[in-house]
């Protein structure tokens, strides 16, 4: 009798016990074996919709995705007292470059070549040579949004004793419309005559 009574009496505080740790344990954070944190199921839809949020607002945006900024295009023509194979050479002999902008370029003058001049101030790629004719290349200053490019056109025609250059640039962000144009007249056009004694009247 004794025994069987003793035995309830245990059974009794166990389930007892059991129960305070429970009522204890309620809203508090408990360990797990791998050293994190879990939080008790009272808790769990509130702290999950937290995380959730949190983890929304500082994600990456998926690399498809920019923001659009407005563009504008430009033309300038200028006149070079020089041959279009000359004024074609100009822009894609890493010598040259370096002569009219009077700093360290890099310039691969190929297709798909890249280029960095103005002490990396200006970079971009070639897309496009058609030999005496035409340059297409990617082109920015590194001030742009990042890895926005504006795409310039030169078109080299022949003039007899001269050559015509038309600058076309499209994608400029319109911000930098005035910014991009002087750098084109002054860093290209009027460095590469003074440099080179190719000045002629600007059309």
């Amino acid at each position: 009798m004794r025994k069987e009574g003793a035995n309830k009496i245990r059974t009794a505080l166990a389930s007892y016990v059991g129960f305070l740790k429970t009522e204890f344990t309620q809203g508090m954070i408990l360990p797990t074996a791998n050293g994190m944190t879990k939080q008790p199921t009272g808790q769990a839809i509130t702290e999950t919709s937290k995380t959730q949020i949190g983890s929304c607002s500082t994600a990456p945006p998926p690399s498809n995705t920019g923001v659009k900024i407005p563009t504008c295009k430009f033309s300038i023509r200028d006149t070079f007292l020089t041959s279009p194979e000359e004024l074609y050479r100009v822009f894609l002999n890493q010598e040259l470059v370096q002569a009219f902008t009077r700093s360290g370029a890099m310039v691969e003058g190929e297709k798909g070549g890249k280029f960095r001049l103005l002490n990396g101030n200006v970079n971009g790629e070639f897309l496009e040579l058609v030999s005496e004719q035409k340059i297409v290349m990617k082109w920015r200053f590194n001030t742009w949004p990042c890895e926005h490019y504006a795409t310039v056109t030169l078109t080299f025609t022949d003039k007899g004793n001269e050559t015509e250059l038309k600058v076309d640039c499209r994608g400029v962000p319109e911000s930098e419309e005035e910014r991009t144009r002087d750098g084109w007249q002054r860093y290209y056009c009027h460095a590469i005559k003074q440099t080179f004694g190719y000045g002629a009247r600007l059309c």
